[in-house]
């Protein structure tokens, strides 16, 4: 007990960030200098597949320097961040400039205690830019840019057309102090007992009677989980609820008394921010649950489909735009003047509208990996369909799990009404996600406000059949649906009236050159530009490629030398000999070449080899459906077996 209150005092008398107002250099020496347990400084840039860079400068080297520094931030080699064809061999050097308007925040390692003051080492983390050759080429930077844009177009169009105030409620364009873009994501993981191995048959099990939803957490996971949840406090990210997801099993205990064959899904959600800082916060809530989660001897993974055949881990993305008004009131801009008469306002409209007919460039940001596809398959919720939902009336909110993007709207608090973009991941890089939403909800909302139509016209076209004309959607789909599209229509239905999805990350990257008129949207006001997609499609490609051919093919051929003869002469059926018959010509045609005849994992090699993607995603999809099916084959076999 006497522990606990130790630490918890610790943990209590810490710094945790440094808001905006304070970084001017005389405090931050003071600050620094009161805090011993602060070492080190570290400039966090993130390049375009979301990574952060993470490096030790010495505390005292960083105050001794702090004005050079926080001026013109320092200098890395462009191999270690993904900037594909932007840093180049012959041209790699990045400079990582400090974003002084961030909030910034400090990084402990509670392994590590401080000699002077026994409190854990710190790592003052600066949220930063990449620049190289004098452009900055960073996420951090695109989503910046997005929000400076969107804002400025935003008043341009309040500006031309004064009637859109009247819609909104604002008397007058100088009654308007800020346009403020809200952000914020819900955080799924996995945790487990290192070197656990994953029962898919009981998971499944446990997720079809919903044994693990919502339950209560127990034992070390509990502990965690409070812990993490009272750490997001100390660094002020308002933590709203940590819960079990729908993936897990039950625990055991050991011999030692201690829980073992913990695998459980949990979920945090925070507090919604500014777009920027909602991205930060993410990768802040990230490392919190790392480092808590693996000090009580848990792994914890954020990997988008860890377990095939239980569900997947999302990262639903809630977006939103309101007007915070001189006279201190907020006026939520999606929000109808009458909520109980309308579902959205006409500028809720356009956005919503804007998202839906452009995602096709904003899911390669939203799902751009091996993983993250294998998540995106009917059923488990999956958002693949490009199609949302108002509510079966405007008095009833709607809960449609099944579709893209949630309108969330409470008749009660005008100020809650937002949209969740339901297709990303924990491992997606939100920056992006959110800078091309914006983006494409910016090209809908300029559409509604210039064509001057009220909410009750917008609605008409965003309900549209995929037999409709339409001056702004395309006239072959349909974008609303208040039916579970999976259960509702069938594969070819939803195919016809939403678009097919793409299946893999080369038929997501080829969707930016698969419509070129998508792509300008995101390049309007120079926030993306042709360079920074080239070289986000480069990175995700090499990806892709990487993995397939160093690491899944890897799996699977393990995966098939592991299928192997089991009955013996004696204790055999008939049907146990026909079964692995079946399962021995699979294995043969997966994995085992022949003179005249290649396997197809070698046929995968071959293609990767040639650089053939098209034919390299088509037997991508092969070697999974056969696998798949050899797992199957190979389930059903052993379970004939004494």
């Amino acid at each position: 007990m006497t522990n606990h209150f130790k630490e918890h005092n610790v943990l209590s008398n810490l710094v945790y960030s440094i808001p905006k107002e304070y970084h001017d250099m005389e405090y931050l020496k003071q600050i620094l200098s009161s805090h011993p347990e602060i070492q080190f400084v570290s400039f966090m840039g993130v390049d375009l597949r979301g990574n952060d860079t993470d490096e030790k400068i010495p505390i005292s080297v960083f105050i001794d320097d702090m004005n050079e520094l926080l001026k013109f931030g320092i200098q890395t080699d462009g191999s270690s961040v993904v900037l594909h064809n932007i840093a180049t061999l012959n041209n790699a050097k990045v400079e990582i400039i400090p974003d002084l308007d961030a909030t910034w925040f400090v990084d402990y390692n509670f392994d590590y205690m401080n000699d002077e003051n026994n409190m854990p080492v710190g790592t003052l983390r600066i949220p930063s830019f990449l620049m190289h050759d004098g452009k900055y080429v960073c996420s951090r930077s695109i989503l910046k840019k997005s929000v400076q844009h969107f804002k400025t177009t935003l008043m341009e169009l309040m500006k031309e057309n004064k009637n859109i105030l009247e819609q909104i409620g604002v008397d007058n364009l100088s009654d308007i102090q800020e346009i403020l873009l809200t952000s914020a994501t819900e955080l799924e993981f996995w945790v487990k007992t290192p070197e656990d191995k994953a029962d898919e048959e009981k998971l499944s099990t446990s997720q079809n009677l919903k044994e693990q939803y919502w339950k209560r957490t127990e034992g070390v996971v509990r502990t965690a989980l409070e812990k993490t949840i009272w750490i997001m406090e100390k660094y002020g990210l308002n933590p709203e609820m940590g819960h079990k997801e729908v993936g897990g099993i039950r625990s055991t205990i050991g011999v030692t008394g201690k829980q073992t064959h913990i695998m459980e899904q949990l979920e945090i959600d925070w507090k919604y921010s500014d777009a920027l800082s909602a991205a930060d916060n993410e990768l802040i809530v990230r490392n919190i649950v790392t480092d808590i989660f693996n000090s009580y001897g848990l792994e914890v993974t954020f990997a988008a489909k860890p377990i095939e055949g239980v569900a997947g881990s999302g990262k639903h993305t809630h977006l939103g735009v309101s007007l915070k008004l001189k006279s201190g009131k907020t006026v939520n801009l999606f929000s109808p003047l009458d909520p109980k008469q309308d579902y959205l306002s006409s500028i809720g409209f356009g956005a919503l509208m804007g998202l839906l007919k452009n995602y096709e460039v904003v899911g390669p940001f939203a799902s751009s990996s091996n993983d993250s596809f294998n998540r995106l398959k009917p059923g488990f919720e999956a958002p693949i369909c490009i199609v949302s939902s108002l509510g079966k009336s405007v008095d009833v909110p709607s809960r449609n799990r099944s579709i893209l993007v949630g309108l969330i709207r409470d008749l009660s608090n005008p100020l809650s009404t937002r949209f969740e973009l339901r297709s990303p991941n924990p491992l997606s890089n939100t920056y992006l996600v959110i800078a091309a939403s914006y983006q494409t909800m910016l090209d809908g909302i300029k559409y509604a406000v210039n064509s001057a139509k009220t909410s009750t016209e917008l609605e008409r076209e965003f309900s549209k059949s995929s037999l409709d004309d339409a001056e702004y959607l395309e006239s072959s789909r349909q974008y609303r649906s208040e039916e579970d599209v999976f259960e509702h229509y069938t594969n070819e239905e939803r195919n016809n009236l939403f678009g097919i999805p793409p299946a893999t990350v080369w038929e997501s990257i080829k969707l930016f050159e698969q419509f070129p008129d998508k792509t300008n949207v995101l390049l309007s006001g120079d926030v993306f530009s042709d360079e920074i997609i080239d070289s986000y499609k480069a990175a995700a490609i090499d990806q892709w490629i990487t993995e397939l051919e160093s690491r899944i093919i890897s799996d699977f051929t393990e995966l098939v030398r592991s299928c192997f003869k089991l009955h013996t002469s004696e204790d055999v059926s008939d049907l146990d000999v026909v079964m692995w018959e079946k399962i021995h010509k699979l294995r043969w045609y997966l994995m085992k070449d022949k003179i005249d005849e290649k396997s197809l994992f070698t046929e995968i090699r071959d293609a990767i080899k040639d650089k053939n993607y098209d034919l390299v995603s088509q037997l991508q999809l092969k070697a999974y459906e056969k696998v798949r099916e050899l797992k199957d084959l190979y389930h059903t076999y052993k379970r004939n077996l004494f």
